[in-house]
């Protein structure tokens, strides 16, 4: 069920007309039924995948209670979790790259074994935001083993939190930490939160409807075909579209999914702060997918040692924390070279410091996004071949303008940008009213971008993260 749909719509407003009665009720009911709507949400696209998640949370939220009740053999229990949760990631989501990886290998030393042909036939289908939900799983039982989280005993409480609609699919990633302690309370939503949660759902549509799905055909068209333009102009523009098509494809489902979350009296945390604007690569992974960097920060980087153990292991344990970042993101080598482009300029920038170099200082904010469009090639190209021509074009001297490209499309891609520097320069920050003009023209700007949704919106697409 996507949330730019119609049955979406229908969804939603049966699920909040129902909500403040169900919330009269005892706590037990409410996790009853939040998590049975979740379900239906879910499995919208294939009920049978709903198995899956009841699988896995299944195993996590028994391994959590017998962690703390049997802490002597707590590491067997956090194993069988993991186990749990990245055998089902590997089954669903990696079997046709390592069956194709091994095939490869075998053949090149003269051996057919033909695994790719042999993977059962549900082994191929990628079940919609199995990434998020097995990390969101995860992160439970690795907190109550490391004694930062107790455990729920109530089974619907704790699948309330796994199977949450607004985040199920395509994040933010909630940790159950800040989540499980919300669902216990009924939190009466005042007309501030609720005016503030429908802010952010119509600017998740507007980043969505408007911004990405506009921008999407030029960016499709491009690498579709990537013969129409030896151009370096033209390849230039048509990554640059994809950043900020990815880019407000994401962080709209995440404000959507926020908005959402305030109606139901639940906060999650910003998961996107204008990446675009950063001046080193460290500060846009602090503003990019927030939920997930943290998420490997705490359960990767510094679990392997992160900085304490000298410069050379950080920047070891950098380079494996983005690598594995890469290939959570997609089954691909193409994404395995994303992570590592970035681990690659990461380890780079904190060698030469090129920050507090004065003429240097004040280009970082374009150093950075060369470094990040020119990674974002291997996350969308098709194939490693496809990435470096596509680079080998863009680094070119060929800075011709003859060639075709959607006006429209660029013409949101302009919008885009003029939005990241009206933060960049911090002109949003200016308070040139007073509170009551404020929520006036507050109003109105809704109003305006509820209009331009309806008259301007492009032609509809899946989130893009849904593939992940």
């Amino acid at each position: 069920m996507l949330f730019n749909s119609l049955i979406f719509i229908i969804y939603a407003v049966i699920f909040f007309s129902l909500l403040p009665i169900i919330n009269k009720l005892k706590n037990n009911y409410r996790w009853i039924f939040i998590t049975i709507s979740s379900f239906i949400f879910y499995g919208w696209w294939d009920w049978r995948f709903v198995f899956l998640i009841i699988f896995s949370g299944l195993i996590d939220y028994l391994a959590g209670l017998y962690i703390k009740k049997q802490p002597k053999y707590k590491k067997v229990f956090l194993s069988l979790s993991l186990l749990g949760n990245i055998g089902t990631l590997v089954i669903f989501k990696y079997s046709r790259f390592f069956a194709e990886n091994f095939d490869k290998l075998f053949n090149y030393f003269g051996y057919d074994i033909n695994l790719q042909n042999n993977i059962p036939e549900f082994m191929m289908i990628l079940p919609v935001g199995i990434s998020f939900y097995t990390f969101q799983s995860m992160s439970y039982t690795i907190d109550i083993y490391r004694g930062r989280l107790n455990p729920t005993k109530n089974i619907f409480h704790f699948f309330s939190y796994l199977a949450l609609f607004p985040q199920l699919v395509a994040g933010p990633i909630v940790r159950a930490k800040d989540l499980l302690p919300q669902l216990k309370r009924i939190k009466k939503i005042s007309s501030i939160e609720s005016w503030n949660g429908f802010k952010l759902i119509i600017i998740g549509f507007f980043k969505k409807v408007v911004l990405a799905d506009n921008i999407a055909d030029m960016v499709n068209r491009a690498f579709n075909d990537i013969n129409q333009s030896q151009s370096a102009l033209f390849w230039w523009l048509a990554v640059t579209g994809f950043a900020f098509q990815i880019y407000f494809d994401f962080s709209g489902y995440s404000d959507i999914a926020r908005g959402l979350a305030k109606w139901m009296g639940l906060n999650f945390r910003v998961n996107f702060n204008h990446p675009y604007i950063s001046k080193s690569l460290r500060e846009f992974w602090n503003r990019w997918h927030i939920s997930l960097s943290t998420w490997f920060k705490d359960y990767v980087y510094i679990p392997l040692g992160g900085s304490r153990k000298g410069k050379i292991r950080s920047h070891i344990n950098a380079w494996i924390t983005m690598i594995v970042s890469g290939f959570w993101h997609g089954a691909s080598w193409t994404f395995v070279i994303w992570g590592a482009l970035h681990a690659f300029f990461l380890s780079l920038e904190r060698i030469i410091k090129l920050q507090k170099i004065p003429v240097i200082k004040y280009l970082s904010y374009l150093i950075v996004m060369f470094e990040v469009l020119i990674a974002w090639v291997f996350f969308r190209a098709d194939s490693f071949s496809q990435a470096i021509l596509i680079i080998k074009k863009m680094l070119s001297t060929n800075f011709t303008t003859n060639f075709n490209i959607n006006l429209n499309s660029l013409f949101y891609v302009i919008i885009g940008i003029l939005i990241e520097l009206w933060f960049l320069f911090g002109i949003n920050k200016i308070k040139l009213f007073n509170k009551k003009i404020r929520r006036n023209i507050d109003f109105i700007y809704i109003i305006i971008l509820i209009i331009v949704i309806i008259l301007f919106r492009g032609k509809g697409q899946e989130f893009i993260y849904f593939q992940f």
